[in-house]
C-alpha cells in the first residue's frame, strides 16, 4: 500500500469537512503512508477526481457510518475509475470503537451512567442503514451499561419528537457538525432532552478504526484479523 484515501459524503459546512481531513491525517501518520481526503459531493476533491487521477495502490476507506446507497454504488464506481489497484473497505460502522467513542461523548457532556440515552443518525431510505443502525444502537447499549432508544431524521423510522423522553442524554450518531448535527439538537432539545452529546468528530476511535480498516484490508487471506488498537 502506497496511499490511504478516505471518503466522507460532504457537506457545505466547513468545519465538518475538516473532520474527515483531521482524521485522516492521523490515520494516515499511524500507517506511515501519505493520506487524501476526499468526499462523495457538495466539497471538493471528489472522490471521482482523486479516483480518475490515481495511478498508486491505494486503500480506500468509506468515513460512512452505516450501509447506503453512497458505499454500495457511488463509491465502488469511483474506485472503478482508478488506473492502479484500490482495495475498498466497509463503511466505519457500525463497529464497537464507535460506540466507545459514543459514550465518552457523552460523559464529556455530563452524562451520568444510568441515564436514558436517544441515539439520533441521518436515516436513510436503504434498507440495509435501518439494520446497521439497529445493530449500532445495540452496541451503545452494551457500552453505555444502560437502555438506548433510536431516532432518526430522514428515511423509515421514529423521529426525535417521538422517541426523546424528558431528561434523556442524546448520542448523536454522526462524523461531524453540519445541517443534521443542527437538527438533532434542536429537534432533542425540543422533545426535553437533558443533553445532546457532540458528534464523533475526530475522535481518537474513529482514527483508530480507519487504521484496522486498512490493516484488515491488507491482511493475506486467511490471516486472522488484526486485535483492535
Amino acid at each position: 500500500m502506497s496511499r490511504l484515501v478516505t471518503v466522507a459524503h460532504g457537506t457545505r459546512t466547513t468545519a465538518a469537512n475538516a473532520v474527515a481531513r483531521e482524521v485522516t491525517e492521523a490515520a494516515a501518520a499511524a500507517l506511515g503512508v501519505p493520506g487524501t481526503a476526499a468526499y462523495v459531493e457538495l466539497h471538493p476533491p471528489l472522490l471521482t477526481d482523486v479516483m480518475a487521477a490515481n495511478h498508486d495502490e491505494a486503500v480506500v476507506v468509506p468515513m460512512l457510518l452505516s450501509t447506503g446507497y453512497h458505499v454500495r454504488h457511488d463509491v465502488p464506481e469511483a474506485v472503478a475509475l482508478s488506473s492502479a489497484p484500490v482495495a475498498l473497505t466497509p463503511a466505519l460502522g457500525p463497529h464497537p470503537l464507535l460506540a466507545a467513542a459514543q459514550v465518552e461523548r457523552l460523559r464529556e457532556a455530563g452524562a451520568e451512567p444510568g441515564q436514558p440515552v436517544t441515539m439520533v443518525a441521518a436515516g436513510s431510505r436503504d434498507v440495509l442503514t435501518g439494520s446497521d443502525l439497529c445493530v449500532a444502537r445495540g452496541l451503545l447499549a452494551a457500552a453505555w451499561g444502560g437502555d438506548v432508544r433510536l431516532a432518526v431524521l430522514t428515511g423509515p423510522g421514529r423521529r426525535p419528537a417521538d422517541v426523546v423522553r424528558s431528561g434523556d442524554a442524546v448520542s448523536p450518531y454522526l462524523l461531524a457538525g453540519g445541517f443534521f448535527a443542527d437538527k438533532a439538537e434542536r429537534d432533542c432539545r425540543a422533545a426535553g432532552a437533558a443533553l445532546v452529546a457532540g458528534v464523533l468528530g475526530p475522535h481518537p476511535r474513529v482514527v483508530d478504526l480507519v487504521v484496522e480498516r486498512v490493516r484488515a484490508a491488507l491482511a493475506p487471506a486467511g490471516a486472522p484479523a488484526p486485535a483492535r488498537l
